[in-house]
This record gives structure tokens, sequence and C-alpha cells, in this order.
């Protein structure tokens, strides 16, 4: 194996592992589980972040053609979805670990839809499959040489890959809003037995 494959496996491996947890959060129905599951998320994308931006710092400190600079230059598309991973999904995360921390009391608090909510956002999960998505293209890219790179394969699949977001990013807004909708309605039906008191 390639040493700069070597170095992409891991990264595109935590990325990924990270992608699939963020995917699995909103379907839990224990406030504890969403509390340990977003702890091991919390763990992954700080891992990720980290692997990342050392392969991206060695690729421009390295000169020529080192295995640094073909590793980072795989990981090159991948940058961009990871600075909104740091700038919006880290907080996101952290912020969903303590407020499960905070029902969590006893291991079968259910969940509540707001909480499920928050996990389901657009902004927790989707910037982490995206980059799991280009870190794992990028990876194919560097192993296979310069047969992906031919104008016959690269457009296709490119045009795969922008659907493909596509569609998960109009997964996580359907499932949040649905969510959502189910956190606000024993508010609502609240609000309308009071005003039934009332009249």
């Amino acid at each position: 194996m390639d040493s700069h494959l070597a170095v992409l496996l891991p990264v595109a491996a935590v990325w990924l592992a990270a992608g699939l947890l963020a995917d699995g959060l909103p379907r839990l129905e224990r406030a504890r589980s969403i509390r340990r599951r977003s702890g091991w998320l919390l763990g992954l994308v700080v891992s990720g972040l980290a692997l990342t931006a050392a392969v991206l710092v060695a690729g421009l400190l390295s000169s020529g053609n080192a295995p640094a600079d073909r590793a980072a230059a795989a990981l090159d598309v991948a940058a961009v979805p990871a600075l909104v991973v740091a700038a919006c999904t880290v907080r996101r995360v952290r912020r969903l670990w303590a407020g499960a921390g905070a029902l969590a009391t006893a291991p079968d608090t259910p969940a509540p839809y707001g909480l499920r909510a928050a996990a389901a956002h657009p902004l927790t999960g989707l910037p982490l499959q995206v980059t799991a998505l280009l870190a794992v293209a990028g990876t194919i890219a560097a192993s296979g040489g310069d047969r992906l790179t031919e104008p016959g394969i690269t457009g296709p699949a490119i045009t795969a890959g922008a659907l493909g977001i596509l569609a998960v990013g109009i997964r996580h807004a359907l499932r949040h809003n649905r969510l959502t909708e189910r956190a606000g309605a024993p508010e609502a039906a609240s609000a309308g037995a009071t005003r039934a008191l009332h009249v």
C-alpha cells in the first residue's frame, strides 16, 4: 500500500464513522443513548478535524511530489465542509451532548422530540456526511491513478455526488421539520386546552 493511502484511509474511516453515527442520532428514543452517542460523535469529529488539519498542514510544509503532498491533494476538496463542521457542527454536537446529559438522570428517560429535532438538524449531520463523502472520494481517486480523472468519468461522478448531497440535505431537512412539529404539538394542545378552560 502506498504511504499516502495509509494516511488517507484512517482519515476517511473516521469521517465515515462520524457521518453514520450522526445519521442514527435522531432515531434514538432514550436520552441516555443520545448522550452516549453524541459523546462518541464529538470524539470522532474532533479526531477527524485534527487528522484532516494535520494532513493538510503536512502537505503545505512538504515540497515536491512527496506522499504528504499527494495525501493533502486528495483531501483538498474535503477542507471546506470540514471548516463548516468546525464552525457549526462541533458546537451543535456539544450542546446536544450537554442537553441529553441534563435529561439522562434515569436509564429509561425518553428523549423529547425537541432533543431529537436538534440531533436531526441539517447543520449537525449534513456537513459530516459531505466531508465523509468527499474524503472517501478523494481516497478512491488517490488510489485509482489517472483513470478517475478522465472527462468521461469525472463529469458523471461529480453530478452523481452533487445529487447525492442534495438528496441527503433534503432528507435531513424533512426529518428535522417532522421532529420539530412533533415537539411543538404538545405545546399547541396544552395552549388549546388552556384557552378552552378560560372560555
